[in-house]
């Protein structure tokens, strides 16, 4: 199969989680640590069930097992800081500034690689950069003016940590089964959030969701052991057969499917997921949007 369906694909199906989580925080959970726990406890399941029915592989060295499964923690540890955000604020915002991932590639490949990057490239990046900055940007009501969003630096930070993941699993593929790999990432993606979020308060959460028998736990066994499995497994079994900087950007178009879900959903069912629906706020979302993917797209193109 074409790895670029492949990468549309787990961007699309990707979107669908990005709902489901901000369904669950902004409806059932009392912490911001609520939803990284039970996500911990899913990939961390999903990861052992694997490992103990899949056979390891023969090209499986002690070298490409590592690399899995930093590519994991690193993908964790932005996810980690991306839940932080998304408990406060729109879902609509904060996943397409994530999906700037592609921007960092450019830069690390330019500054330690000696790649040398064009003019079509850095316009692409700038693109990318505006339509992130843009989607952070609040006017203080008090004072008539813009500022930017303090979430706007966890985000880009997050956004590095993620897209170094990719390469890392990249360089897993090479020699390890898609299914091996995605197994040994989920064991060290829910062992991250297990190390951060194992605390009192999120447990207590939990506990309640199970005694209440609470449609959370239904969304979050969904949402991790279906709709996430499949949009991971689509996303590496693309970065297996394609570029990583290619397959990488054309996961960034999750944030175009993202704002048309959460906007379809927010405009039949006012109020859902806290989104902001006046048409002012969707053209911005839009636009802004748009300049991401679009330079995403850019960047795709002139890595050819």
């Amino acid at each position: 199969m074409n790895w670029v369906w492949l990468a549309l694909g787990g961007a699309a199906v990707s979107a669908l989680v990005s709902i489901f989580d901000k369904t669950v925080i902004y409806r059932y959970a009392n912490t911001p640590r609520t939803l990284p726990l039970l996500i911990g406890i899913a990939q961390t399941a999903v990861g052992v069930a694997l490992l103990a029915v899949i056979r390891v592989p023969d090209t499986a060295t002690v070298t490409l097992v590592l690399w899995a499964l930093a590519s994991g923690a690193l993908f964790g540890l932005g996810g980690q800081l991306f839940m932080q955000v998304l408990f406060k604020e729109e879902v609509s915002r904060t996943v397409p500034v994530m999906q700037s991932a592609p921007i960092f590639t450019a830069l690390f490949a330019f500054f330690f690689l000696g790649e040398q990057i064009g003019l079509g490239d850095w316009l692409a990046i700038v693109a990318v950069v505006v339509g992130a900055i843009s989607l952070s940007l609040r006017i203080d009501s008090k004072y008539r003016r813009l500022f930017l969003h303090r979430s706007f630096l966890l985000l880009m930070v997050a956004s590095a940590l993620q897209g170094s993941s990719h390469i890392f699993g990249k360089v897993a593929l090479d020699g390890l089964a898609v299914l091996f790999t995605h197994a040994l990432r989920s064991l060290s993606l829910g062992g991250v959030f297990l190390l951060f979020n194992l605390r009192p308060a999120p447990w207590r959460d939990i506990s309640n969701f199970v005694r209440e028998r609470s449609p959370a736990l239904r969304f979050v066994a969904m949402n991790e052991l279906i709709i996430a499995t499949v949009g991971l497994l689509l996303l590496l079994w693309a970065l297996s057969l394609g570029p990583a900087a290619l397959v990488t950007a054309l996961s960034g178009t999750r944030a175009l499917f993202l704002v048309v879900y959460s906007t379809v959903l927010a405009l039949v069912w006012k109020g859902a997921l806290g989104e902001i629906t006046t048409r002012g706020a969707i053209m911005t979302k839009l636009t802004s949007t748009s300049l991401i993917v679009g330079g995403i797209a850019a960047i795709a193109a002139g890595s050819r």
